[in-house]
């Protein structure tokens, strides 16, 4: 064997032992033994991560609600009742929230273009409506294409108010009382004209369902609103005319109009006076209602919220105020899940009511 070969036997033989040695020694052993062990630790630590971001559950945005602002969309004029119901429903939930509620008024369509602007938007509270018993109940069962199921494609989350309205005349009619009105307007057939805030409104169907029930010819003149119509009631324009309390109640006072009857059979609050319709008409009963409404599909936990803000609001001297103000009647509170219920209580109430007129919007 060379001198070459003899070396690299030694420094094998050398080189053998000492790993021997070291696979001996206790460091080496707890080396091994973690060299083993660090892989299964971090193939476990990577399932258990896995896992924790597959179960973790989303936060879900509701649960912060409010926290941006709540557009609050009306489906009338500036001005108008529900405008100006609305404004102070804005007013009680920035003060009661902390959060910006924005008013925005969009009319036309008998109220049905503001319920479809509801409908289409997200279902998360954020958007709001005022809707009126038209929105429910009358102007889908008065247009061939209303092009909205509100009863389906919002959600109705209270009952904020009634809405009483006034039989008025203007003071130069030859008639001091429902009696002597019906009388001279059966003896003058197709001679009088009364207005209305629009084809399909409450002041409308209301008309239409006494002249069918006393069999009366009157003349029917559709406005745009309530203001336009209230001038020529005002100036005799227009003989006559179904107007909601915050307008007949100051007229009616200061002697600008007579107040022949209201519409509800029971005795208005706001006008004690003016007796009910029903009293000289029997079976005349008829009122309407503003709610407070979203798209259908809302978060649970968002609809009680905003109705038992409305339960509260109800039962506070500034809801009392508003009614003065609005000229419109309490309304009792009805539960959400009871709200469906509710709106096929009056689309059946109102239907052959509705068909009985004869009144059509298209």
């Amino acid at each position: 064997m060379g001198i070459s070969s003899r070396i690299h036997s030694n420094f094998f033989k050398i080189t053998k032992g000492l790993t021997v040695s070291l696979r001996n020694s206790i460091p080496y052993k707890r080396l091994h033994l973690l060299a083993c062990i660090l892989p299964l630790l971090m193939s476990h630590a990577h399932l258990q991560a896995q896992e924790i971001k597959t179960s973790a559950p989303l936060t879900d945005p509701s649960s912060t609600y409010p926290n941006k602002t709540i557009k609050l969309i009306v489906p009338f004029i500036p001005g108008s009742l529900v405008d100006v119901m609305a404004r102070a429903l804005a007013e009680e939930l920035q003060t009661s929230w902390k959060t910006t509620v924005v008013v925005d008024n969009k009319a036309g369509a008998s109220t049905l273009l503001a319920a479809k602007i509801v409908a289409s938007s997200p279902a998360d509270g954020y958007t709001l409506f005022l809707p009126t018993v038209t929105t429910f109940s009358m102007a889908p069962q008065l247009m061939s294409k209303p092009g909205i199921d509100p009863s389906k494609e919002l959600t109705l989350i209270a009952k904020l108010a009634v809405t009483n309205l006034y039989l008025t005349i203007h003071p130069s009619f030859a008639a001091k009382n429902m009696r002597e009105w019906i009388e001279e307007v059966r003896k003058n057939p197709g001679k009088f004209s009364y207005g209305s805030s629009g084809n399909g409104s409450p002041q409308h169907i209301f008309m239409e369902i006494l002249k069918k029930q006393l069999n009366l010819d009157i003349i029917h003149i559709p406005y745009k609103g309530s203001n336009s119509g209230m001038l020529d009631l005002l100036s005799g324009k227009v003989d006559m005319s179904f107007i909601d309390g915050a307008l007949a109640g100051p007229n009616i006072k200061s002697g600008a109009l007579i107040g022949l009857g209201s519409s509800m059979s029971k005795r208005s609050t706001l006008l004690p006076n003016v007796p009910p319709i029903s009293e000289t008409v029997p079976g005349y009963d008829w009122s309407g209602w503003l709610g407070f409404a979203g798209p259908a599909n809302m978060p649970p936990h968002v609809l009680e919220m905003l109705s038992d803000f409305v339960k509260r609001y109800q039962a506070t001297p500034a809801y009392a105020a508003m009614l003065e103000k609005g000229g419109i009647e309490p309304s009792e509170h009805i539960k959400v899940a009871d709200m469906p219920r509710f709106i096929q209580n009056e689309n059946r109430r109102w239907a052959p009511a509705i068909k009985a007129s004869g009144a059509t919007v298209d």
